[in-house]
């Protein structure tokens, strides 16, 4: 292999003065200035082009090395037009929710910036300018792709674990890089690092269309909106002072146009139809009357939603690139749906009831390979002590009237009637509670299995009325299904022999059935506060769980150096 020491390059150095941008450099000349920048004998010292820390060492060496350290982006004379494709899709980058900056955008634009400038004859642009610009348009293209690949933000490191397993094949980005430049198609090598979800380029063209919403914001004198407050809900037909400001708001986004009004404090039918736009796109109940989920909505700006966008791009970097391709079951908590799809296809969605902040269900995957009819609730310790405990303090007939049972850690059952229950200590009550089945049973009539170390399922249950509201964050932890007969069919339909009767009557013994799929099936359990459907209409969710920022702040976290790439 080819190489040239630091000493032959300073010997070129000395010898050979800044010359014009049109003198003789040969790319031979220019490779030897690329060795000698990334050839450090020293692992501990930082590698710094052009004042630039590198981020990748491995690769880039590697990709050099295997060229005989010839440029990648030059011919040593000028810079051809892929050299300006690469700086374009570094200043693009931002539509993926990604910084610009992060991928040396401002040093590459003032080497650009240069060599503009000395073919007008001003100024001059030398062989090490040509060296620095090659090596970190290489770096860049290294780093942009690993985050586009795996997302910039490791989930592991997180305080809201995410435990969504992802294997993903090996990248080789230096060869990747090759072909590219083989190629002529810089953007064509990005697009393929893209998530594997359909979704994601429509994710992309909804928050090009965020930035520009937030030109026109900066522009509009309703950028100095302030935070709206309603102590009630606004119905059809009533008045309020900011009336006004909510129909600005709305003309802002589009959901409303210019109109003759009658009284400008009067919320009527027009705006009503709008509200009932911006509702649907928050995931509210589309009823048109104006409550605070509704306020909350209007306070967004068009940089808050440009957060939120770039924050679940992120996370459908993370996902698994086989979930599109299989039979899945995906649970979005922020959402409160469960969606059983079977390539590509969504066969049933939901509703579902969730955990609470502070019993928030967490962000894992796992696989389904079992069903429990009629089944049993063995009443974990904590609501043992916190809520069980001291209800039949209050009634001494509450556990009959819950069709529960004091068992003993063997199994063995004991008479509730001979306790004292005055003087149970709940920090160190001996015996276990469980429920049995029937109609009461905190489980409802079946439950959905996919072990995991959470101990989290999903469930029936008897509580009907609790998924009307829109806030459904509401459980333990596990997930509650408005639809388990729906949900048990599908599972089962493999198998002809479990008509709607026989499942009817599984789900109403008094004693428990498990059934076992005859697959696999994967759960995912995501939180997304931000998504796309298959033709771009956009949608937000709460942050229900407070679980937005953290990936926020990392994603604003100037990128430090990484020499593991």
């Amino acid at each position: 292999m080819k190489r040239f020491s630091l000493i032959t390059f300073l010997v070129i150095l000395w010898c050979v003065k800044p010359v014009e941008i049109y003198s003789q450099h040969s790319t031979e000349t220019v490779a030897a200035v690329i060795n000698s920048l990334i050839e450090i004998d020293d692992p501990e010292r930082s590698t710094k082009v052009f004042g630039q820390d590198l981020f990748s060492t491995v690769v880039l060496r590697r990709f050099y090395s295997e060229r005989l350290f010839l440029p990648a982006w030059t011919d040593g004379l000028a810079l051809p037009e892929i050299a300006y494709e690469m700086r374009y899709e570094i200043q693009q980058i931002q539509f993926d929710g990604l910084n610009p900056n992060d991928y040396h955008l401002q040093a590459i634009n003032q080497l650009f910036n240069r060599f503009e400038a000395a073919r007008k004859g001003e100024g001059e642009f030398t062989i090490v300018d040509f060296a620095n610009l090659d090596v970190l348009l290489t770096d860049a293209y290294i780093i942009l792709s690993s985050h586009l690949y795996l997302g910039k933000i490791n989930p592991e490191s997180l305080k809201s674990e995410w435990n969504i397993q992802r294997t993903a094949p090996e990248l080789r980005i230096d060869q990747r890089l090759t072909l590219a430049l083989q190629n002529q198609s810089i953007r064509k090598s990005f697009e393929q690092l893209y998530p594997s979800f359909q979704v994601y380029k429509k994710m992309r063209d909804a928050l090009r269309f965020l930035y520009e919403d937030e030109k026109r914001f900066q522009s509009n004198p309703v950028a100095q909106w302030k935070t709206l407050k309603i102590d009630k809900s606004i119905k059809l037909g009533d008045t309020h002072n900011q009336m006004d400001e909510i129909r600005a708001r709305l003309r802002f986004w589009k959901y409303l146009e210019e109109y003759e009004l009658e009284n400008d404090r009067s919320y009527d039918s027009l705006m009503q139809q709008a509200i009932i736009k911006l509702q649907k796109r928050h995931g509210m109940e589309p009823d048109g009357v104006i409550g605070q989920g509704t306020i909350h909505a209007l306070n967004q700006k068009p940089a808050d939603l440009i957060a939120t966008a770039r924050i679940n791009m992120e996370r459908f970097r993370w996902l698994p690139e086989n979930v599109k391709d299989q039979e899945v079951i995906l649970v979005n908590t922020a959402n409160f749906q469960l969606d059983f799809i079977s390539k590509r296809d969504t066969i049933l969605s939901s509703r579902v009831i969730v955990g609470k902040n502070y019993h928030s269900t967490p962000q894992f995957s796992a696989e389904m390979s079992y069903l429990v009819f009629s089944p049993t609730w063995t009443i974990p310790n904590s609501i043992t002590r916190n809520e069980i405990i001291p209800a039949v303090k209050k009634n001494p007939d509450y556990l009959r009237s819950k069709n529960m049972k004091v068992l003993t850690a063997s199994g063995q059952e004991v008479n509730s009637a001979n306790i004292d229950w005055q003087k149970v200590n709940p920090r160190n009550f001996p015996y276990i509670i469980r429920q049995e089945p029937g109609e009461q049973n905190s489980l409802g009539l079946v439950k959905f299995m996919f072990p995991n170390k959470y101990s989290v399922y999903i469930h029936d249950t008897p509580a009907r009325s609790l998924f009307a509201r829109e806030d459904r964050a509401l459980s333990h932890g596990c997930i509650r299904l408005q639809k388990p007969f729906e949900f048990a069919k599908i599972l089962l339909q493999h198998d002809p022999t479990w008509t709607d009767e026989k499942i009817s009557q599984s789900m109403k013994l008094n004693k428990e059935r498990i059934v076992n799929l005859d697959r696999k099936i994967p759960v995912v359990i995501l939180y997304l506060t931000f998504w796309t459907d298959s033709i771009g209409n956009e949608f937000f969710r709460r942050d229900i769980y407070n679980r937005d920022q953290e990936i926020l702040t990392a994603l604003n976290q100037p990128r430090g150096r990484k020499s593991g790439i």
